[in-house]
């Protein structure tokens, strides 16, 4: 374990079987002016060549407070870290009081990438998240190294926890019901039509007598034999 490091995997919640997907570390970008401040002490120390001896301690002073304030910039940017894992995304940050600011992935409404020309150049960027309840210290995630790449895979993340996109799941169900329902009653038509139609069956019994037939078999017999 390399000197600083915020030790993210204790605040995982490894009984629920959360692991992290990716960690992230500030991207170098983020020390530039840390390093430059540390770089300004040098000539400020060198300003003892030209200062009466009487007053030699105070560019000593002020190039011993612009290291030590560039080193605690590193340092805090060392130990900024944003962590994706399978249940949430979270950020630990802090030298030696640590804080913890936290997301559920199911609260993430939105994520917005923004690249200045620069970032662009240096390959960094800034993540803005639009979630149900802003959570402080989680809205703005800044100088994150290759972002379109994080940025995917926050969405395949939700994608595969089934968190993205509940009303086009609901909309999909909707669509499904009524395409079963349209098949299903389609097929019952099909069916009504296949079906053999059956013959009336007529007894003799039941047979109607045509109106104006003469069953008198009588009268039409010859004279001689009506006799």
């Amino acid at each position: 374990m390399a000197f600083p490091d915020p030790r993210v995997e204790r605040h995982l919640i490894a009984d629920e079987g959360e692991f992290v997907v990716d960690e992230v570390r500030k991207h170098w970008a983020a020390v530039v002016g840390a390093i430059l401040e540390a770089l300004a002490a040098i000539p400020v120390l060198l300003l003892i060549l030209w200062l009466p001896s009487q007053a030699y301690w105070v560019p000593l002073l002020l190039s011993l407070a612009l290291l030590v304030h560039a080193t605690w910039r590193i340092l805090g940017a060392r130990m900024d870290r944003f962590v994706i894992t399978n249940m949430r995304v979270f950020r630990v940050h802090g030298i030696l009081t640590q804080n913890i600011a936290t997301m559920p992935l199911a609260r993430i409404l939105d994520i917005s990438v923004h690249r200045p020309l620069i970032g662009r150049i240096l390959g960094y960027g800034h993540f803005v998240f639009e979630s149900a309840a802003q959570e402080q210290g989680l809205r703005d995630i800044r100088f994150v190294p290759k972002p379109n790449e994080r940025g995917l895979t926050i969405q395949r993340v939700i994608q595969r926890a089934g968190l993205r996109g509940s009303t086009q799941s609901w909309r999909q169900d909707d669509e499904r019901r009524e395409r079963e329902a349209a098949e299903a009653a389609a097929a019952a038509a099909a069916a009504a039509v296949a079906a053999p139609i059956a013959a009336p069956q007529y007894s003799t019994s039941d047979t109607a007598e045509l109106p104006g037939e003469d069953h008198n078999t009588t009268a039409e017999m010859p004279w001689w034999r009506a006799q």
